[in-house]
């Protein structure tokens, strides 16, 4: 008797295989899918200990994937003491001083008030202490700093994970720090349904690599890590890609290649253009040294190492894949090692088509729309790249259309991973303000959208043997939504929420009835 442990029944399972759900069920036994059908389940697969969840009609999907995310950029939110409540320079001395009394090499806190970036007072304080100090605002926006951090290079104008990893090897040297706050991440993610991600770590990671494979070996892990190397202040080191290839190879941690940036955005002038902005002669300010990536990627890929590089405009897309079509091919003209190109903002047609042909897939920021009003996205980029390149802006349809596989990223934490959200804004158009559609016309249905988190991710990652669709002999990485998404309306989407997430065959995240 194949007996099941639990089985999943709904009248609307997206599989992943198809576009359309199915009504029947999903058998999980042990940490496997065992079986997946419409209808009713059959004959032998309930016996007296088989959990069965009945749903209605609430949408069961494979688990949720994000391909691009920085547990080392959400962390900084809770670095050090919390400001919330501090108002008063007094109380913010007090703070400090009781810090100082620690034997922290730094002095960080989080939640500062706006005021404190210009409060003379706070200043004169800080840049007296023998410790650097950085006390970061909500959102970690910005920062105050003191003299002394002036050794960590860094600026209070740039705040990005990047621009911060010289203090990312001082707060990642708190393993206890560090592994509460990946036991909070997982939690987070596991409540919007992830169950995977892609994590940018920095060099040699600092050390997090190793919490990831020490929470593995405690089974403590309830998101499945594939992590990539960017480097900041190394070199490609492809030795230590080697290395980690063949460490780093379970179900759970896995080495997963190389990440470099190129471009910025085109709204600053400094996405790469093919043909100059609008109104000026710079097709972008930033001076990017392609002939260096070239040499990364083509090393890397001579030693079978994945790599992906970011492309905000269509001048940066047509040359990374002018260094793509230089790395290993098949006879049928697809890459030989998964190689991607992350962001995707402004892309031409034909070179579309060129990135469907190699198989490179495409990490696409399908919650984009959500960052600014309508108003502001049609102005803002307009002004830089004109009315018609303007609508190839964020074109997913057009990159759908030739073939490129798309999977959902979030830049997290610029964004948190929400499938609902990625289907208003990513299918439906809307942007923040929810009056007005951007660019329609590039928008993805529902299921397609669905298989960018799901199957599309999986492959992303290099798992899609194992994961991203809901099939017997594949893992039991899944996730339940409240309502049936595919017959929501519009103006319910927002509001809908994942009620179960399950990761190797257990229930990691179960929402509790009000």
């Amino acid at each position: 008797m194949n007996e099941a442990d639990i089985i999943l029944k709904s009248a609307s399972i997206f599989t992943a295989n198809d576009s359309k759900p199915i009504n029947g069920y999903v058998a999980i036994k042990g940490n496997k899918i065992i079986e997946v059908a419409a209808g009713d389940p059959t004959v032998g697969l309930i016996g007296d200990h088989t959990q069965v969840i009945r749903f209605g009609d609430k949408t069961i999907c494979p688990g949720f994937g994000d391909t691009h995310t920085f547990f080392t950029g959400y962390i900084i939110d809770d670095l050090g003491a919390d400001l919330t409540e501090i108002d008063s320079s007094k109380d913010l001395k007090k703070i400090i001083e009781k810090e100082l009394e620690t034997d922290k090499e730094v002095i960080f806190g989080h939640n500062l008030k706006e005021k404190f970036l210009t409060n003379d007072e706070i200043e004169t304080y800080i840049d007296g202490l023998a410790k650097p100090v950085v006390l970061f605002t909500p959102g970690h926006g910005t920062f105050l700093m003191n003299t002394k951090a002036s050794r960590f290079e860094i600026s209070p104008n740039r705040t990005n994970s990047e621009a911060l990893v010289n203090l990312m090897s001082v707060y990642l040297r708190d393993k206890d720090f560090v592994i509460k706050e990946l036991e909070n991440y997982m939690k987070m993610l596991n409540r919007h349904g992830v169950t995977s991600v892609k994590e940018m770590t920095f060099d040699y990671s600092y050390g997090l690599k190793e919490i990831f494979k020490r929470l593995e070996d405690q089974k403590k892990l309830t998101i499945r890590f594939s992590f990539m190397s960017q480097q900041v202040r190394e070199k490609m080191d492809v030795s230590y890609g080697i290395q980690m290839k063949e460490k780093y190879n379970s179900d759970f941690v896995t080495f997963s290649g190389f990440n470099q940036m190129t471009d910025g955005l085109i709204v600053d002038d400094a996405g790469d253009l093919l043909k100059p902005y609008e109104g000026t002669e710079s097709c972008g300010i930033k001076k990017i040294d392609y002939e260096d990536l070239e040499k990364q990627v083509l090393e890397a890929d001579r030693n079978d190492l994945r790599f992906t590089l970011h492309s905000e405009g269509d001048g940066a897309f047509h040359r990374i894949l002018n260094i793509y079509e230089k790395c290993q091919h098949t006879v049928t003209g697809k890459l030989v090692n998964r190689h991607g190109i992350t962001d995707l903002e402004l892309t031409t047609a034909n070179d579309r088509k060129r990135m469907a042909s190699m198989g490179i897939f495409g990490e696409a920021y399908v919650q984009m729309l959500m960052t600014d009003t309508a108003e502001n996205w049609i102005d803002s980029v307009t002004k830089k790249v004109g009315a018609k390149r303007f609508k190839e802006y964020l074109n997913l349809r057009g990159l759908k259309d030739q073939g490129v596989i798309l999977s959902a990223a979030t830049d997290l934490p610029f964004m948190i991973p929400s499938v609902p959200e990625s289907i208003y804004y990513g299918c439906f158009n809307y942007a923040k303000d929810k009056n007005e559609k951007v660019n329609p016309q590039n928008a993805l249905t529902i299921s397609e959208m669905l298989k960018t988190w799901t199957a599309n991710a999986q492959y992303a990652l290099c798992k899609e043997e194992i994961l991203g669709t809901l099939e017997a002999g594949k893992l039991a990485d899944i996730a339940v939504f409240d309502k049936n998404i595919f017959k929501a309306e519009e103006e319910e989407i927002l509001s809908m929420e994942v009620v179960m997430t399950i990761v190797d065959g257990k229930v990691v995240y179960e929402k509790e009835e009000k």
